[in-house]
């Protein structure tokens, strides 16, 4: 059986990638920070890692994770799930009833990108609000509360993404996430963070995940992004919720035997990449730059404030699909996340010399396009 991988929203043969399927050299994958190789002191690890069967809580590797990471967030507890989208799946079935509804942003990654598994498997719908740079104020989220009347589905969560993915790696301010955490409490509502990227909205901040997500229910962050471990994410919050999302998480499918495997790399991720993010910052301000500078490309630099940038193309005379087809012969591999709007996402495997390749050619395929145009 045959297998492709993303090129734009297109697909292409993996015998074009290489031998084991691997990036041929000379490649800059900007297509996301998921595509990070893990390190040579991670696989190290994984090689040595301590392991046991994690369904019988006899894993010491992810014991150590889990602990690990309860004590990085301030909370009581923490459970290792394969994937982002099952964490943010476990904390909305916790925090919901079947026939409630989930507050959350329009471009959120909860109601755009996990395939509607909340009303799939969750039984909840969303309602969403849209927000400046997708970043969602108390007064958005208080005017989409549904009122306490039992012919009408009831709101029993509020979803919030730090950064925000799909508009350009926004970050919360914490007094406006904190605010929104008392006043939905106050309200009898639960509020789960989606913080896939936190780490990264810390390090924009110059603050700490513990004061960062005080105020907040639960929290999702993944290791296998930014941090570049190969696989898994975390939720934490109470003794209780890690509980019973230990039950969901079997549940989904999502136990896991000797994972002592993979978490070894997450321990490592944990401990040593948030010390470097700031570089990934650097790189997607001075890629931005460079865009703003490119005639056809539309850009406000000063609005990149973690390791996404997102960019118009239209005035190219291509869409985004077709500026990233162009882009990829080039060895510059990007993403498109609407008509005329292309990502970029900086990376652990992407220096400064990569974002300076990937501008180049970005600027030669754009003034090759805007001839044919004219």
């Amino acid at each position: 059986m045959s297998y492709t991988v993303a090129k734009g929203n297109q697909r292409v043969d993996p015998d074009q990638m290489g031998e084991a399927g691997k990036i041929p050299a000379g490649v800059v994958d900007l297509r996301s920070d998921t595509v990070t190789r893990p390190t040579g002191e991670m696989r190290q690890a994984m090689a040595a890692a301590e392991v046991g069967d994690d369904v019988y809580g006899e894993d010491p590797t992810v014991n150590r994770l889990e602990r690990r990471a309860a004590e990085i967030f301030g909370k009581e507890a923490a459970l290792f799930v394969p994937t982002g989208c099952m964490g943010n799946l476990i904390a909305i079935k916790m925090w919901t009833h079947h026939g409630d509804e989930v507050i959350c942003e329009e471009r959120s990654h909860v109601n755009l990108y996990e395939l509607a598994s909340m009303s799939a498997i969750a039984g909840c719908m969303p309602r969403v609000a849209r927000a400046e740079d997708g970043l969602l104020t108390w007064k958005d989220v208080e005017a989409v509360i549904r009122p306490k009347i039992y012919y009408d589905s009831q709101t029993a969560l509020v979803c919030l993404e730090n950064t925000g993915n799909m508009w350009g790696g926004t970050v919360y301010a914490t007094a406006q996430v904190e605010e929104i955490c008392d006043h939905a409490h106050a309200a009898g509502l639960k509020v789960h963070l989606d913080g896939a990227r936190i780490f990264n909205a810390a390090t924009a901040l110059g603050e700490n995940v513990a004061q960062m997500t005080r105020r907040v229910d639960s929290v999702m962050f993944c290791l296998s992004k930014g941090l570049g471990a190969p696989v898994g994410s975390m939720i934490s919050g109470s003794k209780a919720f890690i509980e019973k999302g230990r039950v969901y998480r079997k549940m989904f499918g999502g136990g896991m035997r000797q994972a002592g495997v993979i978490a070894a790399a997450g321990l490592i991720a944990l401990e040593e990449s948030p010390g470097r993010l700031h570089v990934d910052h650097e790189n997607a301000r001075r890629l931005a730059e460079g865009i703003a500078e490119i005639p056809g490309l539309k850009i406000d630099p000063k609005k990149v404030r973690s390791n996404i940038v997102i960019f118009d193309c239209s005035k190219t005379g291509k869409t985004a699909v077709e500026l990233c087809d162009a882009l990829y012969p080039q060895g510059v591999w990007a993403q498109d996340t609407a008509v005329h709007l292309v990502r970029m996402v900086t990376h652990c495997d992407v220096d400064r010399a990569g974002i300076e390749r990937a501008l180049v050619v970005l600027a030669e395929v754009v003034s090759k396009t805007r001839k044919v145009s004219a």
